[in-house]
């Protein structure tokens, strides 16, 4: 693994996390919370503003956004103190695969079907956390259902409460 980005020596902007990380192919992204949570994903595929590996309907001229597909994707979480949970990783869901991982160049890293308040993860401008709902294209933990307090609080402690102390990129 090489370290590409690291928002406490690069900046905590989205566009300085895509100068230094589109177009680097296989991506593992891990971010610690001021809340002490540790959590992030893996994309085998990375991020691109190539629009031929957008997802066909994020092709249109006129956006600027758009899905990756990545069946190999998933995330983790390596610390969750408040739920006392050990560390785990998530596969994508089947279906899901080609919601992913969103490019956006106003957005940092995102995993999940971001726009609907769906995303696993996501960051807006400054990389600081915008909001987390986990469990709409990621397996979730048994026991836990999408879209209730427990998943909104499963990898950050809560949906949109969090702040981001570090968010660190490798390539592989």
């Amino acid at each position: 693994m090489k370290k590409g980005f690291s928002a406490k020596r690069d900046g905590f902007d989205s566009q300085n996390w895509h100068s230094i990380c589109d177009n680097k192919g296989k991506t593992l992204v891990i971010i610690k919370t001021k809340q002490n949570f540790i959590f992030g994903g893996f994309t085998s595929v990375g991020w691109t503003n190539d629009k031929s590996k957008w997802r066909e309907d994020d092709r249109i001229i006129f956006r600027s956004v758009g899905f990756i597909s990545d069946s190999n994707a998933f995330i983790f979480s390596l610390r969750n103190d408040k739920n006392d949970r050990k560390s785990e990783k998530f596969t994508i869901k089947k279906g899901k695969e080609e919601f992913a991982i969103y490019y956006g160049l106003e957005e940092g890293p995102t995993f999940g079907k971001y726009g609907d308040g769906d995303a696993e993860f996501c960051f807006y401008d400054s990389l600081q956390g915008y909001y987390s709902n986990f469990g709409y294209c990621y397996n979730l933990p048994k026991g836990i259902k999408w879209n209730t307090n427990e998943s909104k609080d499963y990898l950050a402690g809560s949906y949109d409460d969090w702040i981001v102390d570090e968010l660190e990129t490798y390539f592989i």
